[in-house]
């Protein structure tokens, strides 16, 4: 029993023990920790510690009511009893005025942590949550800072998405000391509280927890979701800082499925279903004529004649015995007098021209010089822009709105910087955390030799007419004339080009606390900002004054970790000019001197590919000069090949008499004459030429004329001189008969290619044109010039003299006139080989698979062209293209630009742009936010930058930003220590909220004239001074624009979906802020004609087949079916070319639609002349009238056409330019083997089966014309 007495004495006395401790820290609570401001900070110039104060809180004086109630309004009640005098809250508000200017956007967010900071400072009840562990004298050193972990989660979770529009970055990626995403919400406050940070002037150590820990309890005080509005009025956050307040995040449509049936390509199916169903009925129907026709004639009754026999081939044709004038039909009757017609002009016309040769020649010359004078006038455009987009186009529109407004988008000179060395390092902090690992390319060795070629560079002197220019000249300075330092968008820059700055480091002899690896890990996660958080103190903004993002600057690393960057990227934006050539040659100038510097560079360590903007246009007019020899050996291998070919040799003593190289020159020169005539007449006009014209016509015309001299020559060489027929009256006569069916490819060509100068791409519309009017006049040469020359030449060799040196004539000899090697062959051989009764069911079957193959991969031809195609083999372009690809993370920039017109100075028109609070929730920050979200889908990257936002912010009467000197009225940055500088905006609930009316136009121009400094993070001159156009005196606003950057785009197909997708958003966004925006790129106007080149390629190439069918129906005599055959041959060759282009790899562009263009112009040349004679052959059945026709004409089409390209054509394979093995040799070599195949085995073999019958009409006038002749014998 006596112990327990003692026990309970023991615990009372412990219990009284616990209740004075606990009522002394009831009574500290109401104490303070400091008091005022004492002596300097040792670690951090230009602050001071807080005087080491525990007595009770003091009444605030009245110089700090305007402060407390700014900065921490909750305390500004009674008589203001606080633990802070003014001073304390001058300091607080200058340590806040950064967070102040990017957190404000959310007011929740910046009130938590205004809260944060006044309990820290100023609370009655500090010691409660606060412990002063250290001291200096009268200095509080050092304090621990108990904090509640619900608040602190509180005030992360508030503030985790607020946007820094000016950065395209999450606002904590520049208060938090790291990238956002490593940001939470302890090591947040520990940043802010770290006395490295330069804003601390001692050290606060921040204790989290939510119950009381040593006798303390945590500053646990209410918080402010961001979705919640605040009691002073001011609302929720925007969804853009706010992921909370936007609801589900959006999710992108399904991916269109691929078409299939049975999980088979769906054209595939259809297409074998389709041929082997035409397969079945097609042979069934041979094989059930083939046993009619046998049975038929082989019964008891004998052979019925086949004209009575409807599965007949001969059944289309009466016996020619039997026509008179009363047995044939109206349209039969109106052909021949149209043919009739047709050829007694040409024949009219053939004679005079072999009668006046020297007026004619005469004439031709002069209509020739004529037109050629034009060539003085003559300009070639290789601008890309002036080559692919038209002026009327919407992306020309845009592009020349957007360069009047705001300039037109600066040149750039880039290198990507690779290194051989494979090393790799691991960086270890002295402070603490894992190992980073650095690539090779981030070596302080490689890095100090690239900055060596960085200086290098900046150094460059290039001269321009005697004027020397340098980088500083021409390059992009966005602060000048404050801050002139050029633009260099470069990992060097983080350390401010400097060698210097790559060394600078901080440690002692054992350690190295800080050093370029840890302000490079800095600088990656904040990179706009001015004071990194190390012991180095040094800035990551740019020396010329912005920001080095790192997605911009770096290349081949993994998600955001740039500290395994591959490759280094360094840009150089130089100015560009709108119509000033002197400044644009400087700039060309210094691009030039970039260029020949870069390829003479030699470093071991160091791989680089660079680029210009001039480097492109320089590479294709190299590659154009360095293929002219390519292209002369082609045309002197067709020109050769034309003049020999020509002649038609009987013996080896005539060789001399029988050629006509002197005649196939002439015929060369006409062609060419028609090229140049051609190109003069529109040069008086001032319309420009292109390489495309320059490349491609005379191989166009060269094909079509070629082949109507073969037809002319070949023609007067196998016809016999009738009795008592002059020669002017033979070649007349030869002209009545070819002159109509090279009036019909010629004219048929001419149209087809004018109707497709209705092209709204300039390339194809260019060449439409000159392409129509070359291949006119060369016909029209060709009927008068050329007969009269063919005239001269007959006369020649009647004469036995030798060709080219006629003055020398043989004797007299007996020669036996005969046919060609090739006219023999098609006759004798070919002809009669491919009409026999079992070749043309199998050529059908085999050209009608061609074409279902080719119906169903046409789908499947790419779209575009890569760019890499049109460099030459050796470019140093094409390095850079191929390491673009590789290493870039980032895509050309967006800029959504607000056309002039909308009122920003009323909350309505600020509520449809802006992304902070009290914005629609459909404005356009928004929703470009809500698409870079989904930047899979919608090819938007990042958030952007908005000038709106960032103006009010900086304008807030909180912040030190906007001030003015009080006397005059002007502009007072922030870093300007002057008393006679005050805020713009009172520091009422009013002045609070966003500028309106005049005072919005008041303050804008300050803002786009201040420069970013420590003090005021959000001056708008670096970032939008080129974003907004102001009306003159600065009256209203004009056209502004908001820019992001796309995703990285590698290839055509990702170029052309992003200019979809930015369309489509912006198209949104003009319905739903009711006000035009458009997306603007730089290559926009490049990609815009592949959106509707598909439907442009089958509008052209159908307004073409439409003429060439209507022309033919004119021109066969009204022969409708004969035109459609014609038409359905052509189609079938421009089909199979888009099987050729799938099996090729050649993409859908302007270049490859101008080749189908012409395509379907040299398919005339195969197929009408062939059609032609079929239609005026007189023989008795189909068979034979294609075998008549396919003996006469295709031997003269193969020669004229076919070989004569075929030489040609071989020799472009070897042409450097890869523009040219794809677009030219392949597709070229395509055109004439599928035109030569479809026009010389194909069309007859489909004539004999379905071809037009014989007009009668025509079988009457030529048994009345050949009466009593020769011809009447050969024909019966």
């Amino acid at each position: 029993m006596g112990v327990l007495p003692g026990k309970t004495l023991s615990s009372i006395l412990f219990f009284i023990i616990l209740l004075s401790e606990g009522h002394f820290r009831w009574v500290e609570a109401q104490h303070c920790v400091w008091y005022g401001e004492c002596g300097e900070s040792v670690k951090v110039h230009g602050k001071k510690y807080n005087c080491n104060y525990t007595g009770p809180p003091k009444p605030l004086e009245s110089q700090g009511y305007d402060l407390l109630k700014e900065l921490c309004p909750g305390y500004d009640y009674g008589n203001r009893s606080l633990c802070c005098d003014a001073n304390q809250l001058n300091t607080l508000k200058g340590s806040l005025q950064l967070p102040l200017q990017f957190l404000s956007r959310c007011p929740a967010c910046f009130f938590n942590l205004m809260n944060l900071f006044c309990e820290l400072t100023c609370s009655p009840h500090q010691s409660q949550f606060m412990n002063a562990t250290e001291f200096n004298v009268t200095n509080v050193v050092e304090v621990q800072y108990y904090i509640g972990q619900t608040f602190t989660n509180a005030m992360y979770n508030a503030c985790k998405d607020v946007q820094a529009p000016s950065s395209n970055l999450k606002a904590l990626s520049l208060l938090c000391g790291r990238d956002a995403k490593d940001c939470n919400a302890t090591n947040w406050i520990q940043y802010m509280f770290n006395i490295d940070n330069g804003q601390v002037p001692f050290s606060i150590t921040p204790i989290f927890s939510d119950v009381p820990v040593s006798g303390y309890t945590p500053m646990n005080n209410k918080t402010y979701d961001c979705t919640e509005g605040l009691e002073d009025g001011s609302g929720s956050c925007s969804c853009q800082d706010c992921a909370k307040a936007c609801g589900p995040k959006p999710v992108p449509p399904p991916l269109t499925p691929p078409w299939t049936i049975l999980g088979i390509d769906a054209m595939t199916v259809i297409m074998w279903i389709s041929y082997t169903t035409f397969l079945l009925f097609f042979i069934g129907a041979v094989l059930g004529a083939w046993c009619y026709r046998k049975r038929t004639v082989m019964s008891e009754y004998g052979p019925i004649l086949d004209s009575t026999d409807p599965l007949s081939l001969n059944g289309d044709n009466p016996d020619q015995g039997n026509v008179t004038h009363e047995t044939t039909s109206c349209c039969d009757t109106m052909g021949e007098c149209f043919e009739n017609a047709l050829r007694t002009v040409f024949s009219c016309w053939g004679s005079f021209c072999v009668r006046r040769p020297s007026l004619v020649i005469l004439g031709s010359l002069m209509v020739v010089a004529a037109c050629s004078g034009g060539l003085v006038y003559m300009r070639i455009t290789t601008d890309p822009v002036e080559l692919w987009s038209a002026p009327t186009s919407q992306a020309r529109q845009e592009k020349d709105y957007f360069d009047s407004h705001f300039g037109p988008f600066f040149r750039t000179a880039q290198l990507i910087i690779t290194t051989p060395l494979n090393d790799t390092f691991i960086y270890s902090p002295y402070f603490g955390g894992s190992d980073v690992p650095f690539g090779a390319i981030l070596d302080k060795g490689i890095l100090h030799q690239v900055l060596d070629l960085q200086l290098d560079i900046e150094s460059l002197i290039a001269t321009y007419e005697g004027e020397s220019v340098t980088l500083k000249d021409i390059c992009l300075a966005p602060l000048a004339p404050y801050n002139n330092n050029c633009t260099i968008l470069s990992v060097l820059n983080y350390f401010q080009n400097s060698h210097a700055e790559l060394d600078h480091s901080a440690g002692d002899e054992f350690y190295v606390y800080a050093d370029f690896h840890s302000h490079f890990l800095y600088c990656v996660s904040a990179p706009a900002s001015l004071n990194d958080t190390t012991v180095l103190h040094d800035p990551c903004l740019g020396t010329y004054g912005g920001p080095i993002f790192p997605w911009l600057a770096l290349g081949g690393y993994d998600e955001t970790n740039y500290n395994n960057a591959t490759a280094l990227v360094i840009t150089f934006p130089l100015n560009n000019y709108l119509n000033d050539s002197v400044r644009v040659g400087k700039a060309l100038a210094w691009e030039k001197e970039f260029i020949k510097f870069m390829k003479n560079f030699k470093n071991p360590n160091l791989t680089i590919a660079f680029s210009s903007e001039r480097s492109i246009e320089d590479e294709i007019d190299r590659e154009s000069n360095s293929d002219i020899g390519t292209i002369v050996v082609s045309y002197a291998i067709m020109f050769i090949y034309i003049s020999l070919a020509l002649g038609h040799i009987n013996s080896c003593r005539r060789v001399m008499v029988d050629s006509k190289i002197s005649l196939g020159i002439a015929g060369i020169l006409i062609v060419l004459s028609s090229v140049s005539s051609s190109l003069g007449i529109f040069s008086y006009f001032g319309i420009p030429l292109t390489l495309i014209v320059i490349e491609v016509i005379p191989f166009l015309v060269l094909a079509v004329g070629v082949d109507n001299i073969f037809i002319i020559v070949q023609t007067y060489q196998r016809d016999e001189r009738m009795p008592q027929e002059e020669l002017h009256q033979q070649i007349g006569r030869i002209l009545g008969d070819v002159a109509p069916s090279m009036f019909l490819s010629s004219f048929s060509e001419t149209v087809a290619f004018f109707l497709g100068a209705l092209s709204s791409m300039p390339a194809v519309r260019t060449f439409s044109m000159f392409a129509g009017l070359a291949v006119f006049i060369d016909f029209l040469l060709q009927i008068s010039c050329f007969v009269s020359l063919l005239g001269l030449d007959a006369r020649r060799q009647e004469g036995n003299r030798l060709d080219i040196l006629c003055c020398v004539k043989l004797p007299e000899g007996q020669e036996t006139k005969t046919d060609s090697f090739l006219f023999r062959f098609f006759k004798k051989i070919f002809a009669p080989f491919i009409l026999k009764e079992w070749v043309r069911p199998i050529i059908v079957a085999v050209f009608v698979g061609m074409l279902s193959f080719s119906i169903a991969v046409v789908n499947k031809v790419e779209i575009g062209l890569d760019q890499q195609l049109s460099m030459p083999d050796d470019s140093y372009v094409l390095d850079y293209f191929k390491n673009l690809s590789m290493y870039l993370h980032t895509g050309a920039p967006v800029y959504f630009v607000v056309e002039d017109g909308l009122d920003y100075s009323s909350l309505e028109g600020q509520n449809a742009v802006c992304g902070g609070v009290g914005c629609s929730n459909n404005s356009l920050v928004q929703q470009v936010y809500s698409a870079s979200l989904i930047s899979n889908y919608t090819t938007i990257a990042f958030t952007p930058s908005s000038w709106l936002d960032d103006y009010f912010d900086w304008v807030k009467p909180q912040s030190s930003c906007c001030r003015y000197y009080n006397a005059s009225g002007d502009f007072c940055n922030a870093s300007v220590v002057n008393p006679s500088c005050v805020r713009c905006r009172p520091l009422t609930p009013k002045g609070k909220q966003r500028p309106e009316g005049e005072d919005f136009m008041r303050f804008l121009p300050m803002f786009l004239s201040d420069n970013p400094n420590i003090k005021c993070g959000k001056g708008g001159h670096a970032a939008y001074a080129t974003a907004v156009d102001l009306y003159p005196n600065n009256t209203r606003v004009g056209a502004t624009y908001f820019m992001t950057y796309h995703t990285i785009l590698k290839e055509s197909p990702d170029y052309i979906d992003a200019l979809k997708m930015a369309r489509i958003l912006a198209d949104n966004i003009t319905q739903s802020i009711g006000h035009k925006v458009f997306a603007y790129s730089i290559f926009y106007v490049f990609y815009e004609q592949y959106l509707t080149i598909a439907r442009d390629t089958a509008v052209n190439l159908s307004l073409s087949l439409a003429a060439i069918f209507v022309v033919s129906t004119v021109l066969l005599g009204f022969e409708l079916w004969a035109a459609v055959l014609v038409s359905v041959t052509i189609a079938m060759i421009l089909v199979n070319m888009f099987g050729v282009m799938w099996l090729w790899n050649i993409s859908l562009n302007a270049v490859s639609l101008v080749n189908l263009v012409m395509c379907c112009g040299i398919s005339v040349e195969f197929c009408s002349h062939i059609v032609r004679a079929f239609s005026i052959s007189v023989k008795k059945n189909r068979v034979d009238r294609a075998e008549e026709a396919l003996a006469h004409m295709g031997s003269s089409v193969f020669s004229g056409i076919t070989l004569t390209k075929f030489g040609g054509i071989t020799i472009l394979a070897l042409s450097k330019s890869q523009i040219f093995q794809v677009f030219y040799f392949r597709m070229y070599l395509a055109i004439v083997l599928l035109g030569a195949t479809h026009g010389l085995i194909f069309l007859p073999v489909l004539l004999s089966y379905i071809g037009p019958s014989v007009n009668k009409a025509k079988v009457f006038a030529a048994n009345k014309r050949n009466a009593g002749t020769e011809r009447e014998r050969l024909l019966n």
